[in-house]
């Protein structure tokens, strides 16, 4: 499972990143329930917008289901260690990431699920990092969630292939490169898919 996802994914999460991420484990929660809350979002969205792809539709409404336990899952947390679920601003990793899409219709879809497969592998490769050094409870929920991410990023990619009338190993390679530049980089905020801490 991990395997698929490093063999995907151009680069580990840096170090930096995991010691500031056991530092600011208030943060990381509250940013994990927003991701949570987007990855449905995203799931519902594809939904409305493409009503005449069944098999998009079976899968994306499996994820938002799931994405919507996970939130609630993380909020539950939240409350138990009596942190408040306040808002935060977004990291610049999906917003850029998305910059990248085509504006043309169906590439534009194909695009969609090739970032789609992308945050939920780096989401997975992340719980795999921080699961062995956190807290006996957060560390149990981390590992219960690798199964269900990464069978999403294999959803993600499976319809992308789907709905691509060519090859889309190309298109996923542009988007590793930039995912990769993403991490490995200076970044100002720390959230669950920030870069390296500034």
């Amino acid at each position: 499972m991990l395997e698929e996802i490093h063999d995907f994914l151009l680069c580990e999460t840096p170090d930096a990143w995991v010691e500031e991420a056991l530092k600011q484990q208030s943060c990381l929660l509250i940013d994990h329930a927003n991701c949570e809350k987007k990855a449905a979002a995203t799931a519902m969205n594809l939904m409305y917008r493409h009503t005449t792809k069944p098999e998009l539709l079976k899968k994306m409404s499996q994820l938002a289901r799931e994405e919507l336990l996970h939130f609630e899952q993380v909020v539950e947390i939240l409350q138990k260690r009596d942190i408040k679920y306040i808002r935060l601003s977004p990291s610049r990793y999906a917003s850029s990431l998305r910059e990248n899409i085509s504006d043309k219709e169906k590439q534009q879809l194909v695009d969609t699920l090739i970032v789609g497969a992308l945050i939920e592998a780096r989401s997975c490769e992340r719980f795999a990092k921080l699961a062995p050094l956190l807290d006996a409870e957060l560390s149990k929920f981390y590992f219960g969630l690798l199964k269900s991410e990464s069978r999403h990023f294999k959803d993600y990619l499976t319809l992308a292939e789907l709905y691509s009338a060519v090859d889309i190993r190309e298109r996923v390679e542009e988007f590793v490169v930039k995912e990769a530049e993403l991490i490995c980089s200076s970044d100002e905020s720390f959230r669950f898919h920030s870069g390296v801490p500034a």
